[in-house]
């Protein structure tokens, strides 16, 4: 009797499996990798990028060195991308470049890697409301360098242009950060904390639009520090790079500690 209920409950099992619905990966056996690609494009232009990730996944395995393979990895990096999945699609980039570091379009997963973290900046500043230079700035370091590494390795990439003016944007925006932790620190007395900051934004995007900010914040806590010196230093930096500063036109004669503290001004 035991023999007999095993026996019915092994086929029981079995005709779930061969009688139930069919799999997404069943659907797809017969067909070929022509076939497959085609589907997962269809379901790209459709914004079904969850679909067409499986149908791109299924091809690389199924045919993992057929003429689609690569394709289909480069398609997968992108559809991450337009999921806003930007850990994945990095992953994607990065594993294509491992696989095919002399490929072609080698160029283009560089690309996407440094697309994908600049749109997890862009994604979670959406979901916070907030400013980007409010945040840490590692996820737009990661983009700059990724950017940084396509256009040192493939200079006449279609995707150098469009790379340096994101650059471009990183650049002011990691400056812009660095002045906002300044602020910070000056709110909070903390003046030779912000001199530093202000020193690194000077140091490391000195082409950024942050410069003449950094330069009066250095100013003012200089000037709360009592380092006549190094105020003076600064002042002298400014006027040589800045003659025409809006705000060295707010010098009060009367009240000379209020233009120094201009620097609050700004954040209104």
């Amino acid at each position: 009797m035991k023999y007999s209920l095993a026996f019915f409950v092994v086929m029981w099992l079995s005709g779930c499996s061969i009688f139930g619905a069919p799999s997404e990966l069943d659907e797809t056996k017969a067909w070929p990798a022509e076939r497959i690609y085609q589907e997962a494009d269809t379901k790209m232009r459709d914004r079904d990028f969850e679909k067409a990730i499986k149908y791109f996944k299924i091809l690389e395995s199924r045919y993992p060195h057929g003429k689609y393979a690569a394709q289909a990895q480069l398609e997968t990096a992108y559809a991450y991308y337009k999921k806003s999945d930007p850990v994945s699609c990095t992953a994607a980039a990065e594993r294509f470049i491992k696989l095919h570091p002399n490929h072609p379009n080698v160029d283009y997963a560089y690309y996407m890697r440094g697309l994908a973290s600049f749109t997890e900046r862009g994604v979670v500043d959406k979901l916070t409301s907030q400013e980007i230079n409010d945040r840490d700035p590692k996820a737009m370091n990661a983009s700059f360098l990724a950017f940084k590494e396509l256009i040192t390795r493939y200079p006449d990439s279609r995707y150098a242009k469009d790379s340096e003016l994101r650059m471009t944007y990183l650049v002011n925006a990691l400056a812009a950060h660095e002045l906002h932790v300044a602020r910070y620190y000056m709110k909070r007395q903390a003046y030779l904390a912000s001199v530093n900051r202000c020193k690194f934004a000077i140091e490391n995007y000195p082409q950024s639009t942050s410069l003449e900010e950094a330069l009066v914040i250095m100013i003012s806590a200089y000037d709360f520090l009592q380092m006549q010196d190094l105020k003076e230093d600064a002042m002298r930096v400014l006027k040589t790079n800045y003659p025409d500063s809006r705000m060295l036109g707010k010098r009060s004669s009367t009240d000379e500690r209020a233009w120094w503290k201009i620097w609050e001004s700004l954040n209104n």
